[in-house]
C-alpha cells in the first residue's frame, strides 16, 4: 500500500507523519494524503497532499522544506519510480488558526 510505504519513509526520515491529526498532536507535524489515484497501461501514479503543520508560519514553511527535500529521493525507494512536486504553498487554517504547508506529489509506483 503506496500510503504506508510514503508514511513510513517520512517518518523514517525524521519527519513525524500521521495520516489523521492525532488527538495530542505535536508542535510540528505532518499529514499524509492520498487525494487521488490512476491506473494505466500497468503504470499506478497516486497524488498525495503532504499538509506541513508548525506554531509559526516560517516553522511551517521550514517544515515542508524538509519534506520537499526527502520526497525528492523518494524514487529510491523499492516501489517507487518516481516522485515529482506539482506544488506547494501556503495552506493556513484561519478557522483553527494553524499554520501549514501544503506539498502536492505525483507518485508513480508498484500497485
Amino acid at each position: 500500500m503506496i500510503e504506508k510505504t510514503i508514511l513510513d519513509y517520512l517518518n523514517d526520515n525524521g519527519i513525524m507523519t500521521y495520516m489523521e491529526r492525532p488527538p495530542q498532536p505535536p508542535e510540528e507535524y505532518v499529514l499524509l494524503e492520498k487525494t487521488s489515484s490512476s491506473t494505466k497501461d500497468m503504470i499506478t501514479t497516486s497524488t498525495f497532499a503532504i499538509q506541513s503543520y508548525a506554531s509559526t508560519l516560517y516553522k511551517a514553511s521550514l517544515l515542508n522544506e524538509q519534506v520537499k527535500e526527502i520526497m525528492n529521493r523518494a524514487d529510491t525507494l523499492v516501489d517507487v519510480s518516481s516522485s515529482s512536486l506539482n506544488t506547494d504553498y501556503n495552506y493556513t487554517n484561519t478557522a483553527a488558526k494553524q499554520y501549514r504547508y501544503q506539498a502536492v506529489y505525483e507518485i508513480t509506483h508498484k500497485e
